[in-house]
């Protein structure tokens, strides 16, 4: 890591450093650019709300059928939005995703 004096002797803390993970950056991006495109394919757009909001009702309709922190969860598809979202809706449960 190259030298510099911002990152020198200067403990990461709240008020100066905040990890971004998957789960906080798609939240993010919902909050900040909730009207920008998000995915294309195809003729398939969609905004970064609506993809958090899918992303979200994914992670609901796994717990509801029983997935839980810990688990594996297999996904076999092709390179598509529903496989975007399947990158962070199963996350969202605490399970890890196997694609």
């Amino acid at each position: 890591m190259p030298t510099s004096a911002y990152n020198v002797a200067l403990a990461k803390n709240a008020a100066n450093h905040v990890a971004l993970s998957p789960l906080s950056f798609i939240a993010r991006s919902a909050d900040i650019y909730p009207n920008h495109v998000a995915v294309v394919h195809g003729a398939v757009r969609r905004t970064w709300s609506e993809t958090y909001r899918r992303c979200r009702q994914l992670a609901d309709a796994l717990v509801r059928r029983g997935v839980k922190k810990g688990d594996t969860v297999a996904y076999v598809a092709a390179n598509t939005p529903e496989l975007f979202e399947a990158h962070f809706g199963v996350p969202m449960t605490g399970a890890v995703l196997n694609a």
